[in-house]
């Protein structure tokens, strides 16, 4: 079998080779005008400003952790792996994003001449991209590691590298985002009265770049360390209970899952008449399948028994149910959404109220599928079976990526298309992509929030076996007081965030209202806004704001195992768990409800666009915004950084006991 742990790695080079080639195919499409160009261009230099400068601050942070790592625990190689993962999330941001912002143009360009079918080919395939380059790079970066040096300890160092990436990318990308929509929402439509993404609005391509480096850098590098956390946990739980069959397992199930995904963005095909969410549900639907036949042949051939097989399709059935009930909570074609418009005509206050019932209450049937899906994963395979359930999950990352950075494509396109004059049918198209494309975004995100979990504890079960812990005593004062911090942590982190966001909306808005004072060409169609001081703002404050919450999530395991030892640590780990995951649902699912309760409105209940429900459910959306693109997805990778940091430097907690 050892062939097989040679030929993974290529698998992953055959997707890199693969996204190579869809990047080509978008990049072949016709642009468009010259004022579409323009905006495109400014769109792209902004995104790529953005991440330049994120970048060159990371380095400094990858290097000071480097360093830790390797006099922390006195394993140079596994701070060179983390080195590695850094670099590899990296790559998967920056390459996903560079495709994403000339796919905008593109499909903006392709509703106009070719139609709902051709941009939704182009804004699919940029998608694609990034998803490919997210699994591609994922299991070729851990077999690679593992088929050159045998030592599956080093691997966490690898998803250190890759968490820690993760968390500044969703971190700063949020805050960037949101800061530029809040702004460009609250007086661009609000006070000014002036439609999404009219170019009158100052605060307009900061918005466009904003969903490029958030939702499409950001959200890639989420799944990235999900993707690569659940490998490295699998592996070696794998080899501790299975011996080598048991590492190669996971290892082949996600290498196929990986050709399965490229099988199905071959299946994306829509037509003129039916909603574009048919042809990415085919997708994934295809993906999933294929998964399921290959997990079970696998786990015949490594086994030769089907509870490897059970484990997986457990965690991907979940995955999958998750995404259901997500959509459920958050579509315009379910009760939910429907009573939030409802609710907007009583103002803003009742427009709150029925959003965060909304979020609460999605937080119980995730948290259930979750649960069954821990029972049935243990039962086939034990311990080894949860972290194969992360896997099975994980298993369709390639195409549940490529549907997501579908999004924020359509949107982009969707403003391209109104700042730059095209006709009102090429709106409607762009509006439609981009209506499906809220929904996938929110799906994506519960998909990304149910990994998180099963990654966290499939990483938690690996820190117990490294500090040989057997159980957790609850009513031991140190775990107890770990329990507490660890629940307090996510609240803390969402706070920080939250604030971050409220502080670079304000001085956004601030702009926007000077330049429509300063101004009033601007509105008369006389004047160009100043776009650049927006784009600065944004970029300014997303730096600045994204380190603290950043170091904390490093700083807050560190400090535990130290000063009070791995059994409270443990125990902060486990609390940090439990209440991480329901506030990430909760706020991802209430700010994609409040999101599309508007576009709902928008569309003519209510009083349509300019009613007093309008104006309501825009002040929800915005309250939403930093609730389900920054402070709900980063809270995923909190729990998962936090992890893999208590294990990576578990050596140097049972070498110091506690201090305290």
């Amino acid at each position: 079998m050892d062939y097989l742990l040679y030929l993974i790695p290529v698998i992953g080079i055959l997707s890199l080779i693969f996204a190579f080639y869809l990047a080509s195919k978008v990049s072949k499409q016709e642009a468009g005008n010259k004022k579409m160009r323009e905006i495109a261009e400014a769109i792209s230099e902004g995104a790529a400003a953005f991440l330049t400068a994120e970048y060159k601050i990371l380095v400094i942070f990858v290097v000071v952790l480097f360093l830790f790592v390797g006099f922390g625990i006195g394993n140079w190689l596994t701070a060179v792996c983390f080195v590695a993962g850094a670099v590899f999330s990296t790559l998967a941001g920056y390459f996903g994003m560079n495709v994403a912002t000339k796919a905008n143009v593109r499909t903006a360009n392709a509703a106009k001449e070719g139609g709902m079918n051709k941009a939704l080919s182009i804004a699919f395939s940029g998608g694609a991209v990034m998803g490919m380059c997210v699994a591609g790079l994922g299991v070729l970066g851990v077999s690679g590691i593992y088929a050159l040096t045998k030592n599956s300890d080093i691997l966490f160092g690898f998803s250190l590298g890759a968490s820690s990436i993760a968390l500044f990318a969703r971190v700063g990308g949020g805050i960037y985002t949101k800061a530029a929509d809040v702004g460009a929402d609250l007086v661009g439509k609000v006070e000014a009265g002036i439609p999404e993404d009219d170019p009158r609005n100052p605060a307009v391509i900061a918005d466009n770049v904003g969903d490029n480096v958030g939702d499409v850098a950001g959200m890639g590098a989420d799944l990235f360390e999900s993707y690569v956390g659940s490998l490295a946990s699998a592996l070696t739980l794998g080899l501790m209970y299975e011996n080598a069959a048991g590492a190669l397992y996971p290892l082949s199930v996600a290498a196929l899952g990986l050709l399965a995904s490229i099988v199905a963005t071959f299946f994306v095909k829509g037509d003129e008449k039916s909603s574009p969410h048919k042809a990415l549900k085919m997708g994934s639907y295809v993906s999933s399948l294929l998964v399921v036949v290959f997990s079970l042949a696998l786990s015949k051939r490594f086994f030769d028994n089907y509870n490897g097989a059970i484990a997986v399709i457990a965690g991907l059935v979940v995955g999958i149910l998750i995404g259901v009930i997500t959509e459920i909570y958050t579509s315009a074609d379910y009760r939910f959404v429907k009573k939030i418009g409802e609710q907007s005509e009583t103002g803003t206050a009742t427009t709150i109220i029925s959003g965060i019932a909304v979020g609460m209450r999605s937080t119980s049937m995730p948290l259930i599928l979750i649960c069954i899906g821990i029972f049935l994963s243990y039962q086939a395979c034990g311990l080894y079976g949860i972290a194969l359930a992360a896997v099975g999950m994980l298993s369709t990352t390639g195409i549940t990526v490529a549907v997501d950075a579908y999004g924020p494509i359509a949107d982009n396109a969707g403003g391209i298309a109104e700042m730059s004059g095209l006709d009102k049918t090429v709106r409607e198209i762009t509006d439609k992509l981009d209506s499906v494309g809220n929904t996938t975004a929110a799906m994506g995100k519960g998909f990304a929030i149910g990994s998180a979990a099963l990654t966290s504890l499939a990483l938690f079960v690996s820190y117990a076996e490294a500090v040989k812990l057997k159980t957790i005593d609850i009513l031991d004062y140190r775990v107890i007081i770990g329990l507490f911090i660890g629940g307090m942590l996510p609240f803390l982190f969402s706070s920080m965030t939250m604030e971050s966001v409220s502080k670079a909306a304000y001085r956004m808005i601030e702009e926007v209202r000077r330049q429509f004072k300063e101004k009033p060409g601007i509105m008369e169609g006389t004047e160009k806004p100043d776009y650049a001081s927006c784009v600065a703002i944004s970029t300014k404050a997303a730096l600045k704001e994204m380190l603290l919450p950043g170091i904390m999530a490093v700083a807050a395991p560190l400090g535990v195992g130290i000063l009070l030892g791995t059994q409270s640590l443990g125990g902060m780990l486990a609390g940090s768990l439990v209440t991480g995951v329901l506030l990430a649902i909760f706020m991802s699912n209430a700010g994609g409800a409040w999101d599309n309760a508007k576009k709902h409105i928008e569309t003519g209940y209510h009083g349509g666009k300019g009613s007093e429900a309008h104006k309501a459910s825009v002040v929800g959306d915005t309250v939403g915004d930093p609730f389900k693109d920054t402070s709900g997805p980063s809270i995923n990778i909190l729990i998962k950084l936090m992890t893999v940091v208590a294990l990576v430097f578990a050596p140097l907690f049972i070498a110091i006991g506690g201090i305290l």
